[in-house]
């Protein structure tokens, strides 16, 4: 795939997913996996989309969300990274899926390869997932510009 068709058609190898904060700023942390109500069969890149919601004070309070955003900004309507989804799989309890940011019952997205864009890009989001326009891909491989499908 040449770098025209990156621009001109994102949809082949990226979307976007949008996710409330402070979970999206976790997930620059290192939060591992996001949950998600049903199952994703698309596996590769997706920008990483804050989405608009003011987050909930007494999330902000939880020591797990809290220790992960310490000294970062919570961007909203803007996208904040990217990572690669290299995997999606309903919980199949603690003894699988020992990370504390797991919820049960839940269908896991494991994403992988993880970056933080150094400015964010405003954008608007969607649920459950959305292609991106060339234009905001293109921003976002020029401040990642080692970034490949």
């Amino acid at each position: 795939m040449n770098d025209s068709t990156l621009l001109t058609d994102p949809g082949t190898w990226v979307w976007g997913i949008t996710i409330r904060q402070p979970w999206a700023t976790c997930i620059l942390a290192g939060k591992t996996p996001e949950n998600r109500p049903a199952h994703w069969p698309w596996r590769g890149w997706v920008l990483i989309h804050a989405g608009k919601t003011k987050p909930d004070p007494a999330l902000l309070r939880d020591p797990l969300v809290a220790t992960a955003i310490r000294g970062r900004e919570l961007h909203r309507g803007a996208v904040i990274g990217v990572a690669r989804l290299t995997d999606c799989h309903l919980d199949q309890g603690p003894e699988h899926c020992t990370s504390p940011w797991a919820h049960r019952d839940a269908y896991h997205l494991v994403l992988d390869d993880v970056r933080e864009l150094p400015l964010p890009m405003p954008a608007t989001g969607a649920l459950p997932a959305w292609r991106p326009a060339p234009e905001l891909v293109a921003q976002v491989l020029q401040q990642l510009p080692g970034l490949r499908p």
